[in-house]
């Protein structure tokens, strides 16, 4: 099998002998080349042909959004992860390279003094988006972590989906109440769907993104430009509104609960669940509770954080949705519902706004 061919774009000389070493270190990827800005990446592409460009979001002469917008025009599909400091600045731009066609995002390491720390969070966090970014066939979605429930093998294998059938007692219920998780590719998929959605939906929507802190609050910000409904990065207390949707805030894990007769959010830093904060699975599992009927929507994403709590809000009477493996990034979360056979339908992501609204209206035996 050929290597990956990745092409590293930073100004930062540590930067780009950290990101080689931990890319080199994996058979299954070769450094294609390097570049210290954007002019002279754009002359290496086609010199290089490389499968994957890894791009600093601020650099002298040509900076991270001004060398997407020119590779877009000559290579649409070439996956591009962008690197971005974990601050205000670094978020509003890569928030903005993400709705200029940039694949996704790695946060940079903030602290390059520690070697081995660095190290590991590039390992876990950049190389799996590579591989999925750049891999076709069953050797294109990453290895999922070993876990208790159905979820993606190991090995490299695709969750194969059982025949739906509604678990437990409960008849589904009128669709109250909007949940969707998503994680690897997430932001641009929400885009999508959430930007399809009616400004007049007559429930709230309640979203949880993997996503680092700042982040999400630029997110939002960057969704209110493009949707109908009115977006925010939720905030502890706050009351749950119809027409209004809310983000998890990046480091805090969403809940949601009834409150002097109204919905109501509850942000905490319990501790990460499936290695998230926020968490699907505690999301999800607090709406099971609410005694609503709960839609649960599961978009492209790694790992199987939603499945436990997709169970629930199953066994409560609410519904699940889950993206079909050819339109996701990576089929991990949405694959592991759909391995455990609780998705009613699994759908392209272009038709979840449409499923959404149609059962927002009225309930749909299956």
């Amino acid at each position: 099998m050929a290597k990956i061919r990745v092409l590293i774009v930073d100004d930062a000389v540590v930067i780009r002998r950290l990101v080689s070493e931990v890319l080199q270190a994996d058979e299954e990827i070769e450094i294609a080349g390097w570049a210290p800005n954007g002019k002279l990446a754009l002359a290496r592409i086609p010199q290089v042909n490389p499968d994957c460009v890894t791009l600093d979001v601020e650099m002298p002469e040509m900076d991270g959004i001004e060398t997407l917008t020119e590779i877009r025009k000559t290579h649409p599909r070439l996956p591009v992860i962008m690197f971005s400091t974990l601050t205000e600045r670094g978020a509003v731009k890569t928030i903005e390279a993400l709705s200029r066609g940039a694949t996704d995002y790695v946060a940079k390491p903030a602290n390059v003094g520690n070697v081995n720390d660095t190290i590991l969070k590039l390992r876990a966090e950049l190389i799996p988006k590579i591989k999925a970014y750049c891999r076709s066939g069953p050797s294109k979605k990453p290895e999922q972590p070993a876990q208790k429930d159905p979820a993606p093998a190991a090995s490299g294998a695709q969750p194969v989906p059982r025949l739906y059938k509604r678990p437990g007692p409960q008849p589904p219920k009128a669709c109250e109440l909007v949940c969707i998780a998503a994680s690897t590719g997430g932001p641009n998929a929400l885009t999508s769907v959430l930007s399809a959605l009616p400004g007049n939906l007559p429930v709230p929507v309640a979203i949880v993104q993997h996503m680092p802190p700042v982040f999400t609050r630029c997110f939002a910000e960057r969704l209110n430009e493009t949707c109908s409904l009115k977006i925010h990065e939720a905030e502890h207390g706050q009351a749950i509104e119809p027409g209004h949707v809310y983000i998890a805030p990046g480091g805090h894990h969403l809940e949601l609960l009834h409150q002097g007769g109204k919905l109501h959010a509850r942000l905490t830093e319990d501790p990460p669940e499936n290695s998230c904060r926020p968490a699907a699975d505690v999301l999800f599992r607090s709406a099971s509770k609410l005694g609503l009927g709960v839609l649960a929507v599961v978009l492209t994403g790694m790992g199987a954080d939603g499945l436990r709590g997709a169970r629930l809000i199953a066994e409560a009477g609410g519904r699940i949705l889950a993206q079909d493996e050819a339109s996701s990034v990576v089929w991990g979360m949405p694959g592991a519902v759909a391995a455990d056979g609780l998705a009613e339908q699994i759908l392209p992501l272009l038709t979840i706004p449409g499923a959404i609204v149609q059962r927002v209206a009225k309930p749909v035996m299956v």
